[in-house]
């Protein structure tokens, strides 16, 4: 039996085809706004995980002290054989539901946009843990996922966690949550990491640190811009702010134009006016609370099986099934 397969659902120019949109779009809207998906290029990425250790930014710690207390709680609960993981990235937090769970014949489906996070996860597991089965599959998880071919010995444990789920804006999040809900059968679960609303100073604190960390995360966007549509961004004429949006509940990083400018993005062949104080909303990062959370969770067809929540950090996972309903 191989020990790790590699499906690959996108096309070779997804990445290009999705930016170009996206920013043609978001720049050309008023008020601006694009995806967070662009800041990840190598450098965003080691730049958010230097975000992850600040004393301001509680909620990678929190996630994993929910899952060193609990993860065999979760293995106890589900028994699941098949584990499928939306934004898989590194696969760090996801050991611990491995090891839980027994690696041993264990399904094990990562899913990502990034190939090279795919092999480099599945090359460490299988090292790690020689008998566990890998198939990752290269794949937008916001579009209707096809699974390979698991095994029928059991439930499957679907994770979606590290708050990724904040994401996405209030009206995307119900067609989403439908979409995994009908991915599962009855004796699936889903589990979800929600980061909490907390009170405001210390959320904005998180998307504003005292080291400017995330100030170069957020400006980071625009060198991505440079290289990759030959635009002529200068980011010191940005500055990088945070607000909560108490209307819809979420933190907003923004970009602010210190000066009126034009932006030259030429593979678009388009030019970008932007005014004196004028914001670019580059995130939108959703707050909960438990209860809406599972009203959201509820309207999707979806009941919390088990409810863990870090109070003091403001972290839950909620391990939800399908609702009989």
């Amino acid at each position: 039996m191989r020990s790790y397969g590699f499906t690959d659902t996108l096309a070779a120019k997804h990445y290009a085809t999705a930016l170009r949109a996206d920013i043609r779009d978001g720049l050309t809207r008023t008020p601006k706004s694009t995806a967070p998906t662009w800041f990840y290029d190598a450098r965003g990425s080691e730049l958010f995980e230097q975000i992850t250790q600040l004393d301001e930014y509680p909620v990678w710690r929190a996630e994993l002290g929910l899952f060193l207390l609990h993860a065999d709680d979760i293995a106890v609960r589900t028994r699941a054989r098949s584990l499928v993981e939306l934004g898989s990235g590194s696969s760090n937090k996801t050991q611990l539901i491995l090891e839980a769970l027994g690696p041993a014949g264990l399904h094990y489906v990562p899913i990502d946009v990034s190939a090279d996070a795919l092999h480099q996860a599945g090359a460490q597991l299988a090292k790690d843990h020689p008998g566990i089965v890998i198939h990752a599959v290269r794949a937008d998880f916001t579009a209707p996922l096809v699974l390979p071919e698991l095994p029928d010995d059991g439930p499957r444990l679907i994770a979606f966690i590290g708050s990724t789920l904040s994401n996405f804006r209030r009206p995307a999040r119900g067609p989403f949550l439908r979409g995994l809900r009908d991915m599962m059968r009855p004796e699936d679960f889903l589990l979800i990491g929600a980061d909490l609303v907390k009170p405001v100073p210390e959320m904005l604190a998180a998307y504003d640190d005292g080291k400017g960390v995330t100030a170069a995360f957020d400006k980071n966007l625009l060198h991505v811009l440079n290289r990759e549509l030959d635009a002529d961004f200068d980011p010191d004429s940005f500055d990088h702010v945070a607000v909560w949006n108490s209307a819809e509940q979420h933190i907003e990083m923004r970009l602010r134009s210190r000066v009126e400018q034009r932006v030259k993005i030429r593979d678009l062949d388009l030019v970008v006016h932007f005014e004196r104080g004028e914001e670019w909303v580059t995130e939108s990062s959703a707050k909960f609370s438990t209860d809406a959370l599972q009203a959201e969770l509820s309207a999707a067809g979806l009941r919390t099986d088990q409810l863990w929540a870090d109070e003091d950090a403001g972290f839950a996972l909620m391990l939800t099934i399908r609702s009989t309903d």
